[in-house]
C-alpha cells in the first residue's frame, strides 16, 4: 500500500490546511470526469485524503494501522460531496446552512455638513441641527409586524432559513443548500407586516438635535456621534453620526492652522512716526503698536489671539501684516510740505529726480557719459 501522505505530497507533519490543499490541487487534475484515465489514481488520491484530514484515522493511521484507505474504502467513502466541492469551486456545495438570518441589523452610519463661523471653529459653541435619518418605527415599535400580529416560521424551510436543491455539475447531481425564496433566509415570514414602516421596523424622520462644537476645529473636521446614526432594520442598534464641518469665510481674518491672520492699513506717517491703532479681534478691540519707520509688510503679532487648539492647551496667534497706504488727492499744502520734507531729507530734486546719494550704478554712468 503506497504512502498515504507521499500520495498527497504532503509532509508527516503538514496541517490539516496543507492537506487539504493538496487534495484540492490533485482533485481537479484526477478526477474521473475531468481525466478518465487517472480513475485509479484519484481514488487512492480520495482514501489518502479521507484518512489524513480525519485527525483519528490519521493518529491511527501513523501508529501503523490500516487507516481507512484500505479495501473497501472507494471514493466517497467517509466524507461528503462538501469535500468534492471544495476541491473544484473552493467552498462546499452549501450555500448558507448556518442557520436563519436575523432580520435585526445595525444602522448605517450618517454624515452631514455644518457650516460653522470663523468665531464657532475658534473657540467652539453648540449649534441645533435638523438630521434627515431613519427612526424606530412608532407604530410596530422595530417588531415589523402590525400591532397584535408576530413572524411565522417559514412553511417552506420551517424556519431553517435555508433550502436544498439538486443541480448538475461535473460530478452528475449534487445537493446544494441556498437561501430560502420565500422567507429570504429569515426563517420567519411576516403575515401581517407594519404598514406604516412596510415590514422595515423603522421609517424616515427629521429628527432635531443639538451638536457640541469642540473649540478649534477647521474645515474638514469630522466629529463622531456615537449611536446618533440610522436606526437598524427591524429595530436594531444605531449607527453612528459624523459631523463634518465647513468653516464660512470671514470679512476680516483668514486662518493658517490655529493661527489667525489680517492685514492692517497704516497711513504713510503713522507708518513713519509710529501710532497705536485700534483693531477688533475676535476677543474685541485690541490695540496694534506700529514702530515709527515701519515698513509695508512687516508684521505684528498678538500672542494668544488666535484660535483655540483642538486637542491641546492654549491658543494660536494673530499675525497682522501692515500694509503702508500711500496718500493721494493732496492739496497744494499737503504737496508742498512733502515736497519740503523731501528736500530736507535729499531724497528729490525740485525736478523730482533722485538726488545724487540716492542715484543708482547706472543713473550716475548715465549722467557721466552725458556730461551732466
Amino acid at each position: 500500500m503506497s504512502d498515504y501522505y507521499d500520495v498527497l505530497g504532503v509532509s508527516k507533519d503538514a496541517s490539516t490546511e496543507d492537506i487539504k490543499r493538496a487534495y484540492r490541487k490533485l482533485a481537479r487534475k484526477l478526477h474521473p470526469d475531468v481525466n478518465p484515465e487517472a480513475g485509479e489514481q484519484f481514488k487512492e488520491v480520495s482514501q489518502a485524503y479521507e484518512t489524513l484530514s480525519n485527525p483519528e484515522k490519521r493518529s491511527a493511521y501513523d501508529r501503523g494501522g490500516a487507516g481507512a484507505g484500505g479495501p473497501g474504502g472507494g471514493f466517497g467513502a467517509g466524507f461528503g460531496f462538501s469535500d468534492i466541492m471544495d476541491a473544484f469551486f473552493g467552498q462546499g456545495g452549501g450555500g448558507r446552512g448556518a442557520g436563519p438570518a436575523s432580520r435585526t441589523q445595525r444602522g448605517q452610519d450618517a454624515l452631514i455638513r455644518v457650516d460653522v463661523d470663523l468665531a464657532e471653529a475658534a473657540f467652539g459653541g453648540e449649534r441645533s441641527i435638523q438630521v434627515d435619518t431613519a427612526i424606530l418605527c412608532p407604530t410596530c415599535k422595530g417588531s415589523c409586524c402590525q400591532p397584535g400580529t408576530s413572524p411565522q416560521t417559514c412553511d417552506i424551510c420551517h424556519g431553517q432559513g435555508s433550502v436544498q436543491r439538486v443541480v448538475r455539475s461535473l460530478l452528475g447531481q449534487v445537493m446544494t443548500t441556498q437561501a430560502c425564496p420565500t422567507c429570504r433566509g429569515f426563517g420567519t415570514v411576516l403575515p401581517s407586516p407594519c404598514l406604516e414602516c412596510s415590514g422595515e421596523g423603522r421609517v424616515r424622520a427629521r429628527r432635531p438635535m443639538t451638536i457640541r462644537i469642540p473649540a478649534g476645529v477647521d474645515t474638514g473636521t469630522r466629529i463622531q456621534l456615537a449611536s446618533q446614526g440610522e436606526v437598524g432594520t427591524a429595530g436594531g442598534p444605531p449607527g453612528d453620526l459624523y459631523v463634518e464641518i465647513h468653516e464660512r469665510p470671514h470679512p476680516v481674518f483668514s486662518r493658517s492652522g490655529d493661527d489667525l491672520l489680517c492685514t492692517l492699513q497704516v497711513p504713510m506717517t503713522a507708518a513713519a512716526l509710529g501710532a497705536t491703532i485700534p483693531l477688533e479681534t475676535l476677543d474685541g478691540a485690541e490695540e496694534v503698536d506700529v514702530r515709527p519707520g515701519a515698513q509695508a509688510g512687516e508684521v505684528v503679532t498678538l500672542k494668544q489671539k488666535g484660535a483655540e487648539h483642538l486637542r491641546a492647551q492654549g491658543r494660536g496667534d494673530l499675525l497682522i501684516t501692515l500694509e503702508v497706504v500711500t496718500p493721494r488727492d493732496l492739496d497744494e499744502e499737503q504737496e508742498e510740505l512733502l515736497r519740503r520734507l523731501a528736500e530736507l531729507r535729499g531724497e528729490v530734486r525740485p525736478s523730482g529726480k533722485l538726488s545724487e546719494t540716492h542715484q543708482g550704478v547706472f543713473s550716475k554712468l548715465r549722467d557721466r557719459f552725458s556730461g551732466r
